[in-house]
């Protein structure tokens, strides 16, 4: 069986306009699953950031830090209706660059894969609303009455995106021939220094530099203008 091409893509920052497992977290105190001091692990970094005086990394820090410590005994049913209500609202709140390179290379045949440090649970609903073929999020574990455990499963693989390539890769009869990975962010640069064309959409600081020096394509989307560096 000839092995088809394969397209990678982080998604928080990179498709989708913000995160995932931020909107996640608010959603899920909201609904009361969390609770509302939940906030205050991430609020002053919220602060930093929003003032341009933090950076984003300590604010999506402070994020996962609230969601480990307070998923523990929570309910499976309310983390995915969370997860359904996130989607539902906001899946359209993408790129147009990512949602169109998305789209040409679904036409071409490419095996769409996303990686993405966000829980997998919310993942698999908006992932399949892109195109995608398989997502891999991180994965949480379940105990007696479909409460979480607060552990995290196979934590050496899903935060390691190269490994995850190269299990799909592997597992899904893939070739990174003419392959293409997208990415924001240094935790992208595992899988982007895999394909044959890797593509810093919107990058930080530490990517951007990196990818001056490996001279990748850097791109960037403001307001309604798509340009190249």
């Amino acid at each position: 069986m000839a092995k088809q091409r394969v397209a990678v893509f982080d998604v928080d920052g990179t498709i989708f306009r913000s995160s995932l497992l931020i909107q996640l977290v608010n959603t899920l105190i909201e609904d009361g699953a969390f609770p509302k001091e939940a906030r205050q692990v991430y609020g002053r970094e919220y602060e930093k950031w929003l003032n341009r005086e933090g950076d984003y990394q300590e604010y999506i820090g402070g994020v996962v830090q609230a969601f480990n410590k307070y998923l523990k005994g929570v309910h499976y049913g309310a983390l995915a209706d969370a997860a359904e209500k996130v989607v539902e609202e906001q899946w359209k709140r993408v790129y147009r660059y990512t949602r169109d390179l998305i789209k040409d290379l679904k036409k071409k045949d490419y095996y769409l894969l996303a990686v993405s440090h966000s829980p997998k649970t919310v993942l698999d609903k908006f992932c399949p609303r892109m195109g995608f073929n398989k997502a891999y999020g991180i994965v949480y574990e379940i105990g007696p009455q479909e409460l979480f455990t607060g552990k995290m499963l196979e934590e050496h693989l899903i935060l390691n995106k190269a490994a995850i390539l190269k299990r799909a890769v592997e597992k899904e009869n893939l070739t990174l021939v003419s392959s293409i990975g997208v990415g924001d962010t240094e935790s992208d640069i595992p899988f982007l220094e895999m394909v044959a064309q890797p593509i810093c959409f919107n990058p930080n600081m530490n990517l951007y530099r990196y990818a001056k020096r490996m001279k990748w394509k850097l791109v960037v989307e403001r307001k309604d203008v798509v340009y190249e560096l």
